[in-house]
């Protein structure tokens, strides 16, 4: 088969060679087509099965490398979780602190004693607003590490959905390989069958032979039942002639006849 396409495609490289213009194309895209369904009805199915499970066995490595990526973006994320926390219970007290310095000035105070030490209004106002600016950049800092954690965990729900799918196509389709190899194999028997049914003279043949051996065994079985039957027997007497007229009256009845015949003459 793949001979003769070989032999057709070489023909049809000679035909484009006189046809020239836009039709070249045209000649060309078809005998590919025919060429290329050719070359794959001329595969024998069981190729194709084992080709197609490669292909589904070349995915294993691609889900193993996913679940690699999600298995380290999932301890990224626990990591960063836990500087989110650190940074929101920081916050916090910061936060606390500030407004407890805000608390302290609104009293109108001229000193403040903090840890056994005490500090002018000035002192006290310079800190804070030194504390107030910190606080600000480590909430811009909080925020931003919070909206990365938020898209992370999206693109990390995502990441096992995909895979999630992935693998459950390749159990699927290793399924329905398995499903076509069981059929594949009730075909080929399907196919010797068939191939039983319509090629049957050597079994007819065999079936004749049966018979004629049967029929050979049952005369010769009868044949000698007859020699059995027909066996010659040892003649004791001859053969007495004189009574011949006897035996043909005793045998129709004819003596009975003639005796009831005399009763009834004398009778009269």
């Amino acid at each position: 088969m793949i001979h003769k396409t070989l032999i057709a495609g070489s023909a049809l490289l000679l035909l484009l060679g006189v046809v020239k213009g836009r039709d070249a194309w045209s000649y060309l895209s078809t005998a590919c087509n025919r060429v290329s369904a050719s070359v794959e009805g001329a595969v024998p199915i069981e190729f194709q099965i084992d080709r197609a499970r490669k292909m589904v066995a070349d995915l294993t490595p691609e889900v193993r490398n996913s679940m690699q990526v999600i298995a380290r973006e999932e301890i990224e994320l626990e990591r960063l979780s836990e500087q989110i926390v650190r940074a929101e219970q920081m916050s916090a007290r910061h936060k606390d602190e500030i407004l407890r310095l805000q608390a302290d000035l609104g009293t109108g105070e001229e000193t403040f004693v903090y840890a056994g030490r005490s500090y002018t209004e000035a002192r006290v106002r310079e800190d804070l607003s030194r504390r107030f600016t910190r606080f600000k950049v480590d909430e811009d800092t909080l925020n931003h590490l919070q909206t990365m954690r938020d898209a992370r965990e999206k693109n990390l729900d995502a990441a096992r959905q995909k895979l999630t799918a992935m693998a459950s196509a390749q159990k699927k389709l290793e399924a329905d390989l398995t499903n076509l190899e069981a059929q594949q194999k009730l075909v080929t028997v399907a196919q010797a069958s068939s191939d039983l049914v319509f090629d049957d003279s050597q079994l007819a043949r065999a079936k004749e032979l049966i018979t004629d051996v049967r029929t050979r065994l049952d005369v010769a079985a009868r044949l000698a039942s007859v020699d059995v039957g027909v066996e010659a027997e040892i003649q004791l007497d001859g053969e007495d002639a004189s009574n011949v007229t006897d035996q043909v009256a005793d045998y129709f009845g004819l003596g009975e006849k003639n005796a009831k015949l005399a009763s009834a003459a004398s009778s009269k």
